[in-house]
């Protein structure tokens, strides 16, 4: 009787927490197409296969669901940009695949950075993120530099790989796939092949 009892209760904790991430994970891609203000419990509900009541639950209200939802996202893109350290080519390519995938709600948190608090916490969140990413990936290439020109460079570089020249080339000028991470990675080797040390001006 025990042992039936916990295999009921572990299969229960295991689907309530595949609906909390089914939750999760509706809440997430919402926020790439609408506004916050305009994602409601019925339709973070209606994506997710489930009703207000069982969102309710789970989170408490729209606020604690948002909250959460924000700890999920940082989680999800920190793993979907992870790349092997020091190889350039790769590192560009992981990028781009992310933004292909993540870039449109990128840049609907920044557009709306400034006027929800969550956002503005999920949108600095980012930020950091991405210029850890770029010490990260690229640290082998700027260790021979002098404390201020690498950190130059890390300017450079979270410039040339930010969703802006993304959305830049993939959405503004319209070209390809392949063509938008040609010209990321153009950008990011003449950074990582300029002078490896220069005076501070």
């Amino acid at each position: 009787m025990n042992t039936k009892r916990s295999y009921t209760m572990t299969t229960r904790a295991r689907s309530a927490e595949e609906t909390r991430q089914r939750i999760l994970q509706a809440a997430f891609d919402l926020q790439s197409t609408r506004l916050t203000s305009e994602i409601g419990l019925d339709a973070v509900a209606d994506e997710a296969g489930v009703s207000v009541q069982t969102v309710l639950r789970h989170f408490g209200s729209r606020a604690g669901l948002f909250e959460a939802a924000l700890v999920f996202a940082n989680a999800q893109v920190a793993a979907e940009r992870r790349a092997p350290v020091g190889d350039v080519g790769a590192a560009v390519r992981v990028l781009v695949d992310h933004y292909e995938r993540r870039g449109d709600l990128a840049l609907m948190m920044l557009a709306q950075e400034s006027t929800y608090e969550h956002v503005g916490r999920m949108s600095e969140a980012g930020k950091t993120m991405h210029r850890q990413w770029v010490r990260e990936v690229f640290g082998p290439q700027l260790a021979g530099r002098s404390p201020a020109a690498r950190e130059e460079a890390v300017d450079l570089l979270v410039v040339a790989t930010d969703v802006y020249a993304w959305k830049l080339l993939r959405r503004d000028r319209g070209l390809s796939r392949s063509q938008t991470e040609h010209r990321i990675h153009t950008l990011v080797s003449a950074v990582l092949t300029a002078a490896t040390d220069r005076r501070d001006t």
